[in-house]
């Protein structure tokens, strides 16, 4: 059965549409909480009911922590003395890459899981509760997992490989405004490759590690964007994960290397040469996630049109 665009609900709803999710009137947000929070909840169980919670949580950290490790051990080779000051810079961008990660590929994994492995992604679609709330509870599910890696990366940064920590020098309201508007971004970019897998039918798997491998190129997240060239560094710089984790370390260590600014870089060429203070990270990562969720919106309700008009909802491709 093909959803097409003539098909509605019982109750006459465009399937998908925006405002059709349980209850109406005073109770329509209280219909779209529940259906986020069962979304939020099968997304889990589906993430985490294949073994033990025990060894479910060594793996879910396994990768960032890994990851962190092997590249200290390899900045230790290469930097030899000077590695120690760079140790803090490494660290916390990996911390949060997991984030990023976890992230982008929750939503487009949900889509091809439903669409490929369970085959209900039509039935999902022309459900009462929205499309979209769907998907992003059961994204929200895989983010969970990347916050728990990036906790433990942060903790063993600090307990193992000597990175400062001084809680009184956190600058706490800058961190939560960080971790906000970085989170809604990350969501915001998942949106956008879930409503391109929702249109590719070949190797779609392989998209969300494609796009988070070229994004971390771009971000600054283990090494500063003056090693680019001059466009590339653009490209770093209107995307807002950067941003968001150049907010996170001035928060963290104000004193820690930039990322995406300082002698030598593109941006330097612009403000003069100063690094981007903990406002200017704020305010650009405001800027730049505003764009991408706008996009993000744009584009998802786009394909979801045109998925419904020609009948890509139930197609199974075998990839």
């Amino acid at each position: 059965m093909a959803v097409t665009a003539a098909s509605v609900t019982a109750g006459g709803r465009r399937p998908g549409a925006i405002g059709g999710s349980p209850g109406e009137g005073g109770s329509r947000l209280g219909g779209i909480a529940r259906a986020f929070w069962t979304s939020v909840r099968i997304g889990w169980r589906m993430e985490a009911n294949w073994t033990d919670p025990l060894l479910f949580f060594i793996y879910s950290v396994a990768k960032p922590v890994s990851a962190a490790l092997i590249l200290v051990v390899m900045l230790s080779i290469v930097a030899g003395p000077a590695a120690a000051n760079l140790r803090p810079f490494v660290v916390i961008g990996t911390a949060l890459w997991s984030l990023v990660t976890s992230g982008i590929s929750g939503l487009a994994w949900s889509i091809l899981d439903d669409r490929e492995r369970y085959r209900m992604l039509k039935y999902i679609y022309v459900s009462p509760a929205d499309f979209v709330v769907v998907l992003l509870g059961r994204g929200v599910a895989r983010l969970g997992v990347g916050a728990a890696g990036t906790i433990i990366t942060i903790v063993i940064g600090i307990l193992v490989l000597g990175v400062p920590f001084d809680l009184g020098r956190i600058d706490w309201p800058v961190l939560v405004l960080a971790t906000l508007f970085g989170l809604t971004s990350v969501v915001a970019l998942a949106l956008l490759l879930a409503a391109i897998c929702l249109q590719t039918r070949q190797e779609s798997w392989s998209y969300p590690e494609a796009f988070a491998g070229a994004a971390f190129l771009v971000s600054g997240a283990v090494f500063p964007l003056t090693v680019l060239p001059a466009p590339v560094q653009v490209l770093g710089l209107v995307t807002p994960l950067g941003w968001w984790i150049e907010a996170a370390r001035r928060a963290f260590l104000p004193d820690a290397p930039s990322g995406i600014g300082g002698a030598g870089s593109y941006l330097a060429s612009i403000n003069g040469g100063a690094v981007p203070s903990a406002a200017e990270c704020l305010l650009a990562l405001i800027v730049t996630g505003a764009v991408a969720t706008l996009a993000a919106a744009v584009v998802f309700r786009f394909s979801v049109r045109r998925a419904q008009e020609r009948g890509l909802l139930d197609l199974t491709t075998g990839s």
